[in-house]
């Protein structure tokens, strides 16, 4: 493979930028080198650069399958290709994506109206899992009710109730881990530009998605080694008891039941219970399997630490293509930020902070609230900064060095959220 200069305006869909006539972090691009699949992305990199470099080879010649089985491998490829292209053009051609929807409210006026949501979340929650343990009816009014406010409250300014995402406790697991998966998935659809309601249908489906782990043994789900067969057979069991839970209630959309029914599914076919595998899943199910996964790995459980948000994002960049739909893992990546709500970064000030919101156009430029000094003695009072606005002493602009891992210089950045812990 050779490198060759090209004028933006000859870029096409296909080719692969390895580099840019400017600094990457200057750019809103995630990472360094993509391949182009949209005309979006043409756009963007017309609107940042004069030219890039792409890899091009100097000669090339289509292999052609010389058996049966090779052919069939072949066909099998080019309609995996075309599958995983057509969706990605359709995800990055939303008309939505524009993006229509714009913040209606900043960060301190809607946390405000989150505070009252948050809290009639939690206790419809735990009283959905209790009434499925005891064999009662889902109540799906109270359900729709409470999703209704998350999808208002996300339309008009995400960032308050991911800020709530935040709290975490390892020994409620299973309902916390419900309330954030579903306003993951709400914030994640308000990027993908869905509808009003279709968001309702994504988030009643998200708050329920597992609903069936009340049909599993408590000594399984808080295992804290590896599960045998046995137990792992049991673990996977949820989905269809938590579709069969859902199917059975009187309310519960079809559409949301497919997020129960395909969280657990992985775009190379390698999940369960179905074994689907491309756009087989559908939309619904890869949102519910992207966003319940980040929030599994990114939180502490009984078996394992959980990582920072930024790592958790970076693994599962490593995973496209595998486990989930690559250009939804990108957008994914793009909604919540490459540095998420609730980042503890060290800036190049030599300063730490807590990044507490972000900016939708410049993701590598949020506002920051600042905790330590350059001497780590911690910086008097609250102190939040817009990295767009910042500068070091000489003047330079601010940027963000590295993440660091929760705990941290033992910072818990949950105190410097604008969040109730006692909600």
């Amino acid at each position: 493979m050779t490198k060759r200069k090209l004028e933006v305006q000859q870029l096409k869909l296909g080719m692969y930028v390895r580099e840019l006539d400017r600094p990457w972090r200057e750019t809103p691009f995630l990472f360094q080198g993509f391949e182009i699949s949209s005309q979006n992305e043409i756009r963007e990199l017309q609107r940042y650069c004069r030219h890039v470099y792409i890899d091009t080879p100097e000669t090339y010649q289509k292999p052609v399958p010389r058996t049966p089985a090779e052919k069939a491998v072949a066909e099998e490829v080019l309609r995996h290709k075309k599958v995983e292209r057509d969706l990605l053009i359709k995800v990055a051609s939303h008309p939505l994506l524009k993006p229509v929807y714009h913040d209606q409210t900043n960060l301190e006026q809607e946390i405000e109206a989150v505070r009252e949501i948050h809290r009639e979340t939690r206790e419809l929650v735990y009283t959905l899992l209790e009434d499925v343990r005891l064999g009662n009816n889902i109540n799906s009014l109270a359900a729709k009710k409470v999703v209704g406010g998350m999808v208002e409250s996300v339309i008009r300014n995400p960032d308050a109730l991911t800020s709530f995402a935040q709290l975490k406790k390892k020994d409620e697991y299973t309902a916390q881990h419900s309330m954030r998966v579903c306003i993951l998935a709400l914030s994640f659809g308000r990027h993908l530009g869905l509808e009003r309601h279709e968001l309702n249908l994504l988030g009643i489906g998200a708050l329920l998605h597992d609903i069936g782990k009340m049909k599993v043994p408590n000594e399984i789900l808080n295992k804290p080694g590896k599960l045998n067969d046995y137990e792992y057979a049991l673990m996977k069991s949820h989905v269809p008891r938590g579709v069969e839970i859902l199917d059975k209630s009187s309310g519960i959309p079809r559409p949301a039941i497919e997020v129960a029914r395909c969280h657990h599914e992985r775009y190379s076919g390698a999940g369960y219970i179905g074994g689907l595998k491309g756009d087989e899943i559908g939309l619904f199910g890869m949102i519910g399997g992207i966003v319940d996964c980040y929030d599994a790995i990114s939180s502490d459980r009984a078996y394992h630490t959980g990582m920072s948000a930024h790592a958790a994002l970076k693994k599962m960049y490593e995973w496209r293509h595998r486990d989930f739909h690559s250009g939804l893992v990108e957008q994914f990546i793009q909604c919540m930020g490459i540095y998420p709500i609730g980042s503890v970064v060290e800036l190049n000030t030599g300063e730490v902070g807590v990044v507490v919101t972000m900016n939708r156009v410049r993701r590598l430029k949020p506002r920051v609230t600042l905790v330590l000094q350059p001497d780590f003695h911690p910086v008097p009072g609250s102190t939040t900064v817009d990295l767009m606005d910042y500068k070091t002493r000489d003047g330079r602009s601010c940027e963000i060095d590295r993440v660091v891992e929760p705990g941290a210089y033992g910072i818990n950045p949950v105190q410097y959220l604008p969040v109730n812990t006692a909600a």
